[in-house]
């Protein structure tokens, strides 16, 4: 019986956040081992389904770099890699469009499916979601966000949209964009309530290694300059400060390999991963 009882004690403390974010639009960007490992895959999509059942409107969007890499070797190409950037020839870009969109925005949807919900798969050509231009970097096909016309998904209200970072760009090129611009610039054009990265590590960690549960824009500007936050969470940090600064209320970095991790970051008073406000 007193099992029972802290479960239902459990759902009373999700309460009040079912009510504030009820018909609230949460940007998902879905990456990292929870896309590889079997059973996280199924805990991320079941906490999706579930957010689209209490009234929450999430928006998936996926990456998919390991897989790419891996249909380029079976094909004998290379990867090369500047800045982080995947330098993308004109083949490379379209073994991205096959494994993104061909193979893993299929698969997605076909898990929301499996786990009760229902699910439209997307690339950013559909419906001229996603309006692309040449990265600056200037490394063959690679695009960065120039538009986002989503009232493209306002026609999809029952559904939930999983989206593939492949764009067309006003030349006509498709370009391969990082799912995390993709994420955080669709969720600011929909000023998104929650835009939630799912990621390999726990958030942003403190001089002491400890999480830092929560931090203000100003705070993270400070932390990058005392050279707390370095490395690769340095951009990551800059998108979700930028994501703010353009009208998304909060934004948080979790670890996707904690089972349940959005619903604990989202329903609970002490989350598991670092939440940025302005």
């Amino acid at each position: 019986m007193e099992a029972l009882i802290k479960k239902a004690d459990i759902l009373m403390e999700a309460l009040p956040y079912i009510k504030q974010f009820s018909g609230k639009t949460f940007v998902i960007k879905y990456g990292g081992k929870a896309m590889v490992d079997g059973s996280l895959k199924d805990s991320v999509i079941e906490d999706i389904v579930l957010m689209k059942y209490i009234g929450i409107n999430p928006v998936v969007v996926h990456g998919g770099g390991p897989e790419i890499t891996e249909e380029m070797n079976k094909l004998g190409k290379k990867s090369i890699f500047k800045n982080g950037l995947r330098v993308t020839d004109k083949e490379t870009v379209d073994i991205a469009e096959k494994v993104l969109v061909g193979k893993i925005n299929k698969e997605i949807v076909s898990l929301v499916h499996k786990h009760g919900g229902k699910a439209i798969g997307l690339s950013g050509k559909d419906g001229d979601l996603i309006v692309a231009k040449k990265h600056k970097a200037d490394i063959g096909f690679v695009g960065e966000v120039e538009k986002i016309n989503f009232h493209v998904m306002d026609k999809l209200k029952e559904f939930i949209p999983v989206i593939s970072p492949i764009a067309i760009g006003r030349d006509g090129h498709t370009y391969n964009v990082n799912a995390d611009d993709v994420a955080s610039a669709i969720a600011t054009a929909i000023k998104a309530e929650k835009l939630i990265l799912l990621t390999d590590v726990n958030g942003v960690l403190d001089k002491d290694k400890k999480l830092i549960s929560s931090i203000n824009i100003n705070e993270a500007s400070k932390l990058e300059k005392s050279g707390i936050i370095s490395g690769g969470m340095i951009p990551k940090v800059n998108s979700c400060v930028e994501a703010v600064k353009q009208g998304v209320k909060k934004v948080h970095i979790i670890n996707g390999g904690i089972k349940h991790s959005m619903l604990l970051e989202i329903f609970t008073k002490t989350g598991v991963g670092t939440e940025f406000s302005e």
